[in-house]
């Protein structure tokens, strides 16, 4: 075993640590929320899902990888490495789903009520719950065949299609089919982030024209005062930022792994990091921007 994996395991395994943490806080305050009878927003339903699909996304990745860093060797059979991936692959694309969500929920909120988003308001808080659930079974049935091209090291020795990268084993084809797939599992992704985009750039529109209609305010009471609605658009621009840098690393590493039949497994781990690096950001980023309500777990957070 390398010194440079042992390294990078211990490195990897406090950055899981403290995901897991951070969405197992935000989980746990969703929960009492729900058991003490509380009103949720609209936006908390999804931050709901982005955070369990964010929890689900660090163990099916990270702690594989972290395990194949200590120099552990088929520690998965084909069926654990077929499920591993399979989880893998739906809170990938359920994470990327509830961001896009996310973003253009908020800019459908602060958008005016003369602008086009208006007409989309009412209709996009009655169908939130249901697009969450709908999304989860689009993933589903979306990676379903990542089962098939997925086995163990172990199962896969003798042949010349298959590519090794530290605990399973991926199988490429070139046929029509797969390549029909791979094209679907794109197209939806770039429409998400195509949607992210113009999002974000409407609430940075919107902040910037709300920014200077306040300079026209002489009143400092009012200059100094920060709307919670400016607050959650700021961290949710950041959220978008973070999740975009994490994404492209996730693609890179993807189109990396599949030309390169027996890749450098540093490489891979560095690359890992890179690719959880949103959902181990995105609950402090969360936790801090909603301080006050929750002190109810962590009181330090509502002494400041």
């Amino acid at each position: 075993m390398a010194f440079e994996n042992i390294v990078l395991g211990i490195f990897l395994f406090s950055q899981i640590a403290m995901g897991i943490i951070g969405n197992s806080s935000i989980l746990a305050y969703y929960v009492s929320l729900k058991l003490t009878g509380k009103y949720l927003m609209p936006k908390d339903l999804i931050i709901e899902h982005l955070t369990f699909a964010n929890y689900l996304f660090i163990i099916s990745k990270g702690i594989p990888q972290t395990l194949s860093d200590y120099g552990y060797k088929n520690f998965l059979d084909d069926f654990g490495c077929k499920l591993i991936m399979y989880i893998y692959r739906i809170t990938r694309g359920m994470s990327l789903y509830a961001m896009c969500l996310l973003s253009c929920f908020q800019a459908i909120t602060i958008s005016p009520n003369y602008s086009r988003w208006m007409m989309f308001k009412h209709r996009a808080t009655k169908y939130l719950g249901s697009s969450c659930s709908l999304s989860w079974l689009v993933q589903l049935f979306l990676n379903i065949l990542t089962a098939a091209r997925v086995s163990g090291p172990h199962y896969n020795k003798n042949t010349t299609n298959g590519m090794i990268h530290g605990y399973c084993s991926w199988f490429a084809s070139g046929n029509f089919a797969t390549v029909l797939y791979l094209f679907l599992l794109c197209f939806c992704d770039g429409l998400c982030l195509g949607l992210m985009a113009y999002s974000s750039v409407s609430m940075v529109s919107i902040l910037y024209r709300h920014k200077k209609q306040v300079k026209h305010i002489h009143s400092a009471q009012h200059f100094l005062k920060v709307s919670p609605e400016d607050r959650a658009t700021k961290t949710i621009l950041i959220l978008v930022c973070t999740f975009v840098l994490s994404y492209s690393f996730s693609s890179i590493l993807v189109i990396f792994t599949t030309y390169s039949k027996y890749p450098m497994l540093w490489v891979v781990s560095v690359f890992t990091f890179l690719e959880i690096c949103f959902p181990i950001f995105c609950p402090f980023v969360l936790i801090s921007s909603m301080k006050s309500r929750f002190s109810i777990l962590l009181p330090c957070f509502g002494k400041r």
